[in-house]
């Protein structure tokens, strides 16, 4: 199985309602993640939002991605460690909150200009770092409560806001938002920044140049239709094959979607932008 978000977000979300036991009259800490994630069997009755965490990973493939800790502030210095934290949301990325990232933590699967959407363990309602459950939330992105989030290796790579990581091999860049549905394009293998060259099953890039007016090609209509798909069409009709400004304003928002401003959001397609999109080939 190759290591992804998608995966690690969809074993999390099959676990959302599921509630830890209660004893006494009340919620106990016992559930079934601790027994089942090796190393933390002791930790069955404790607070058990970091091994729900590490549970998710190994379930889905990404074992060796995620620190095997129930402790937050734990899992912040196994990632720092790596030189892979961010305060900026990360599609997949553990997110951990309170002073230093000690509180609580959970996966970060959407995040908009204002909001990260998590699925979290041991919360409730309220958005409690003890609850008796698995929650789906919707915090606010730019909350203090919010310290960071760990970025997981993914072998197809990563999507995240953090506009450090805007050229790095293996992340593609969304400023403002994204969810799971924004997936490296054509899955790159681990430190390797998806294709440009068709090699992934999408068209390669064919330069700058080839944008222009009077532009004829089928190439055009695939991009336009990735376009629509990806919410950025400004087409009153279409797309078609010859480059119009309906094409261009098109992109513009798809730059606008990845954070992009300024020069880097004319309307022209720029080599990573290209890839992101993920135009299949013919």
């Amino acid at each position: 199985m190759s290591s992804n978000a998608a995966d690690l977000i969809r074993i999390a979300r099959d676990e959302v309602g599921y509630h830890e036991g209660r004893s006494g009259g009340h919620w106990d800490n016992v559930q079934k993640f601790s027994p089942a994630v090796a190393g933390l069997e002791w930790s069955q009755g404790e607070a058990w939002c970091a091994t729900f965490v590490a549970w998710c990973a190994e379930q889905s493939g990404n074992g060796g991605l995620f620190p095997v800790t129930a402790s937050c502030a734990e899992g912040v210095a196994w990632f720092k460690e790596r030189g892979r934290f961010t305060e900026y949301p990360v599609i997949g990325g553990q997110v951990f909150f309170g002073p230093g990232g000690g509180s609580h933590t959970g996966i970060c699967i959407a995040y908009t200009s204002s909001t990260i959407t998590t699925i979290e363990g041991n919360t409730n309602d309220g958005g409690s770092s003890e609850g008796d459950g698995v929650y789906l939330k919707t915090r606010d992105r730019r909350s203090d409560w919010v310290h960071g989030y760990g970025i997981p290796d993914f072998g197809e790579g990563v999507v995240l806001a953090d506009p450090a990581w805007k050229d790095r091999p293996g992340a593609v860049y969304f400023g403002q938002e994204a969810s799971a549905d924004d997936r490296p394009g054509g899955g790159a293998p681990s430190g390797a920044a998806p294709a440009a060259d068709g090699g992934d099953g999408c068209e390669p890039f064919p330069g700058a140049d080839f944008f222009h007016d009077g532009q004829n090609s089928d190439v055009i209509t695939r991009m336009g239709e990735r376009l629509v798909a990806e919410g950025c069409s400004a087409y009153a009709e279409g797309p078609g094959p010859e480059w119009s400004e309906a094409d261009r304003e098109s992109f513009r928002n798809w730059q606008h979607k990845l954070g992009d401003s300024g020069a880097d959001a004319d309307g022209i397609p720029g080599p990573r932008q290209w890839a992101a999109l993920a135009v299949p080939r013919g």
